[in-house]
Order: C-alpha cells, then structure tokens, then sequence
C-alpha cells in the first residue's frame, strides 16, 4: 500500500487549504484512512478520521468546525479541506491507513498500519 499525499503549503491565518492523498496498491472504500500531523519536538497528533463503509467521522476537537475530511472511493483519494488555519495548525500532515476493513474511524496511530509522506502547512502572518 502506498500513500502518496499533497497540497500542503503557506498561508496567511484564516485561510485555507486542502489536502489530498492518493491510495494506491489495493481496494480502497472499505478501509478507514485518517489524517495525522506532527511538530518537530512534540509527538504525533491525530486530526481526522473517516471510517471505510459507512463512511463515519470523526475530529479532534481543535479543529473540529474547521477541518473537514472525506472521501473519494473511485478516485482512490481522501481530502482534508482546511478552514480558517491557525498558526498553531502548522505542522507536517500525513495521511495513514489500516490493513482491517470495515472498520470506524480510528483516533490512536497505533490502529493504523501504512503512513504517507507528509505534506507540509505552514500559517502564518
């Protein structure tokens, strides 16, 4: 399984962004994929979940009403579109995945098996 994520980059506070990550090396709609990022120095955040499926959601709540994630299953791509950015919303973002499928939208990295590349996002006035 491969990751490959993109659309990071620098904005001003109150902009936005969206991120993409393109699955690729097996069947995609069934497994939960998540979105993660990390500040060097401090350990490894979780951002959003969506579930394979159903489809559920889940957010952390510092970014919940801002973030949004979906997902696209023929396109084999899960976004994450970012509203209203923070400075404290810069960080590296990588996009994981699990190897069960079916399963909810899991909050703990230890539940997910392949991680992306990161995507920087930088805000800042």
């Amino acid at each position: 399984v491969q990751l490959q994520a993109s659309g990071g980059g620098s904005v001003q506070p109150g902009g936005s962004l969206t991120l993409s990550c393109v699955a690729s090396g097996r069947r995609f709609s069934t497994y939960s994929m998540a979105w993660f990022r990390q500040v060097p120095g401090k350990e490894r955040e979780f951002v959003a979940a969506i579930g394979g499926r159903a489809g559920m959601t889940s957010y952390a709540s510092s970014v919940l009403g801002r973030f949004t994630i979906s997902r696209d299953n023929p396109k084999k791509t899960v976004y994450l579109q970012m509203n209203n950015l923070k400075p404290e919303d810069t960080a590296v973002y990588y996009c994981a995945t699990t190897n069960i499928e079916g399963t909810g939208p899991q909050r703990m990295d230890y539940e997910y098996d392949y991680l992306g590349q990161g995507t920087q996002v930088t805000v800042s006035s």
